[in-house]
């Protein structure tokens, strides 16, 4: 007990030095997620308003090369295509996430990952004057590299230079600008400003400006101090990369921990992928981010945002206003994603993850019984509104923002970027599948979709309540002596050793040997 309280009186004291919001700190986070995690956000909805236009151009071209108009079936593929190259692209970059950050760094693999998106962006906006769809189709895939990578580096990225009490806040700002991206698209796709049949190249090309920006001023910001010590072996480029991130020159206590991690790295090396799915000390933890990804994709999201026109026009809004009414639920995802940024230091991961869930689960319930009520009870279309309105906060407090903060959180270094490949794989071909499902699903059981939306998210609920554990405040050390317990391998309680694994004092020729039995 003497031993805790020391401990806890440690931590108490590091939470009073390394808290401090700094300047830098502050714009390496809004730099790292302009330039890349809103044009993720910016991509999800930039072709839902153009849509008629696009195609109207993709029959065009094809009556100008060939002399007749496109069949509809040909159309009809096309189209998909479009939408669906995007998620596919998405788990190919995802799939990239582990050697490049380990070769190229954080920081640098964001760098290299603006030229896939100022190349598609060229593409796209001179798709017509080119009078090429082909190039839409292609520059799609490779938005959704960009994406890939963006998505997984980008929390990867902030969650290294924050300090333990700021890590939440920081690990959900990626996910506030992709909401941001997803307005902005919603804005400028309204028919009045770039959503018309002048516009849309331009408003597919407007992705390519984050990317410039980032690429001119992010070299001018330090790279993860971890990286540097961990992974390059330059203390001194570490050291002053944390002294400029902290505000002040004191850095020698996460300097040491980094070394005690470096120690762990020595030991047992860096985790490629098939090592990670077959490392029991890492099991739960593992387990538990494809949980995670798989009911944030599968909990219905993209659905709800298919249902919502209609609901909305079932409710009296003029075909014409619906556009507005959707910008308005896209600032609605923005504003609590937000609010999401500033309570999730106080409430926690797991009230997050179980509210947000929860709000979606009881929703979809809902959403279900009012769609089919709708035509006999007058009043249920607007019980429908509140549904979509009270899914998308709990989807934005919760089940969108916190899973890729926790891959953060219960990974170390050495396993992160494996982590965050699996992670991202998993998220991006949940997505896929939906995208492909859903309207064959939407076809054959209509508003009853939504129930087992419903059932995917009350699973989702009970692992959580049950597996994962609260993350808040706590060094990476902390949380992996947690994760240690469920996994069922023994840990060194008397150091401050940050390692994947660890056994009992006396038995670290043992340990040695399970690691390697294990790897």
């Amino acid at each position: 007990m003497k031993l805790k309280g020391e401990k806890q009186e440690s931590s108490d004291c590091d939470e009073g030095s390394e808290g401090k919001m700094t300047l830098l700190l502050a714009l390496v986070a809004l730099i790292s997620a302009f330039g890349s995690s809103f044009q993720y956000g910016y991509n999800v909805s930039v072709i839902n308003s153009p849509a008629p236009y696009m195609q109207d151009f993709y029959n065009r071209t094809y009556f100008d090369r060939t002399g007749v108009p496109m069949d509809s079936g040909f159309q009809t593929l096309l189209w998909s295509l479009t939408v669906s190259m995007y998620p596919l692209g998405g788990l190919f970059g995802s799939l990239m996430v582990w050697p490049m950050v380990n070769n190229c760094g954080r920081k640098g693999t964001l760098l290299i990952n603006n030229l896939f998106s100022i190349t598609a962006a060229i593409l796209m906006g001179t798709s017509e004057i080119a009078k090429t769809f082909e190039v839409i189709i292609l520059s799609r895939v490779i938005m959704g590299i960009y994406a890939g990578l963006a998505s997984n580096v980008v929390p990867m990225f902030l969650g290294e230079i924050s300090p333990k009490n700021l890590r939440g806040a920081m690990g959900i700002v990626p996910q506030l600008f992709i909401t941001i991206g997803i307005l902005v698209a919603q804005i400028f796709g309204l028919s009045s400003i770039l959503g018309n049949v002048e516009g849309w190249p331009v408003l597919l090309g407007l992705t390519g400006i984050p990317s410039l920006i980032q690429l001119l001023i992010l070299p001018f910001f330090p790279e993860s101090p971890r990286y540097l010590l961990l992974q390059t072996g330059n203390e001194e480029q570490a050291r002053q990369a944390l002294q400029r991130l902290r505000g002040w020159d004191d850095v020698d206590d996460e300097i040491e921990e980094m070394r005690q991690e470096d120690q762990s790295e020595k030991e047992e090396g860096h985790f490629t992928v098939l090592s990670l799915c077959t490392f029991r000390g890492l099991r739960w933890q593992l387990i538990s981010i494809i949980v995670m990804m798989m009911g944030q994709q599968l909990s219905g999201v993209n659905a709800v945002f298919y249902y919502a026109d209609r609901i909305f026009q079932s409710a009296g809004v003029d075909d014409n206003n619906v556009q507005y009414v959707t910008v308005s639920i896209g600032a609605i995802n923005v504003v609590m994603t937000l609010l999401a940024v500033f309570i999730v230091e106080s409430l926690g991961r797991r009230v997050l993850l179980l509210a947000g869930f929860g709000l979606c689960c009881v929703s979809c319930a809902v959403l279900t019984l009012a769609l089919n009520l709708q035509t006999t009870v007058s009043w249920m279309s607007y019980l429908s509104i509140v549904c979509v309105i009270v899914y998308i906060i709990g989807h934005a407090i919760g089940a969108s923002p916190v899973p890729f903060l926790l891959i953060t959180e219960m990974f170390l270094q050495s396993s992160r970027p494996a982590a965050f490949m699996v992670g991202g794989s998993v998220h991006w071909i949940c997505n896929f599948t939906v995208g492909l499902v859903f309207l064959y699903m939407e076809a054959g059981l209509g508003a009853y979709s939504f129930l087992i939306f419903c059932a995917i998210c009350l699973a989702t609920i009970v692992y959580i309540f049950i597996v994962v554990p609260e993350t808040k405040n706590k060094t990476f050390m902390e949380i992996n002596r947690i994760m240690a317990k469920r996994n069922k391998v023994e840990i060194q309680s008397d150091k401050e050793e940050l390692k994947d694994f660890h056994t009992v004092p006396g038995g670290q020729t043992e340990k040695k040997e399970f690691a390697s039995i294990e790897l």
